[in-house]
Order: C-alpha cells, then structure tokens, then sequence
C-alpha cells in the first residue's frame, strides 16, 4: 500500500473511508487467527465436497427422468439442498468468525 505521503489508488481511498465510517458508527474490525483461518478453510472444503456430491447425484438422476414433471420436481429438491448447505456454510463459516 502507498503510504500517507504519497498517491493512493481509488481502492486505498474507498477503504480509508469505509474504516473512518466504521470507527463513527463505532463498528470495530477484528482479524482472523491463523486457527479461524484454517477451520474456515476445512469448513468451507467440506461443504464444497458435499455441493459437489449433490451435484453429482442430481445430474445422474437427471440422466435416468424423462418425464418433464419429475425433472421439475428434482429440480427444485436439488435447488433446496444447494440452499441449504450454502447457508449450512456460511452460518458454520461466521461462527467461527465470531468465535474470538
């Protein structure tokens, strides 16, 4: 990063302003530990392995439906179960954020 004396980019700027806006609105930052970082990490690793599982699974089954309705039906089951480990993650994710 540049320092105070010299030109800054766009980015530093907007930062620089977003950090001034939260000391005002009395939001502190906390940093992550190397230990969060990691269990964020093996959180998100296995998420994505269970995502694509289901990913799997959803397009074998695709393979064997003919009938319109019964793609639709598994469709949506598949859009759920996606939404549901998204949210599993990231709620898994922002505990271990906030777990300081």
């Amino acid at each position: 990063m540049a320092d105070d004396t010299g030109l800054k980019s766009a980015y530093e700027l907007a930062m620089e302003r977003l950090k001034r806006r939260d000391a005002e609105a009395g939001i502190e930052s906390r940093h992550v530990t190397d230990a969060q970082k990691a269990a964020i990490a093996e959180a998100r690793s296995f998420y994505e392995a269970k995502l694509a599982e289901a990913q799997v699974l959803h397009e074998s089954s695709m393979r064997q439906l003919v009938d319109p309705a019964a793609r639709d039906t598994l469709e949506q089951g598949y859009r759920r179960e996606r939404e549901r480990l998204t949210t599993e993650r990231d709620r898994k994710v922002e505990q271990i954020r906030s777990s300081l």
